[in-house]
């Protein structure tokens, strides 16, 4: 029988020339969305660094790496809403149950 939740980790880099308030608004959306679905761990705030190659002629982004517990199909939808959001510029989810 497959588990009903597993564990998981998200590092998004959103967009450095955002301003303070904007990149909150974004961490704070994500944080909400995943606390709705989602049993929310940790959220590290990393901050600007410097990207290990160019994106968009970008050589910076913000960090942020997201840890949580949830349903196998919430990190597509997570992911999803990642996607259409113009203020991430990448992103990566990984499982930490297998």
């Amino acid at each position: 029988m497959a588990k009903s939740t597993a564990k998981y980790e998200t590092i998004y880099i959103l967009n450095p020339t955002l301003g303070e308030e904007d990149t909150a608004a974004l961490v704070q959306k994500f944080n909400a969305l995943a606390e709705s679905h989602a049993t929310l761990g940790d959220v590290e705030e990393w901050g600007k660094r410097r990207l290990a190659y160019e994106i968009n002629k970008l050589t910076e982004g913000y960090y942020v790496l997201m840890n949580y517990e949830s349903a196998p199909d919430f990190p597509a939808e997570l992911e999803r809403v990642l996607s259409i959001n113009e203020g991430v510029i990448r992103w990566l989810t990984i499982c930490k149950d297998q």
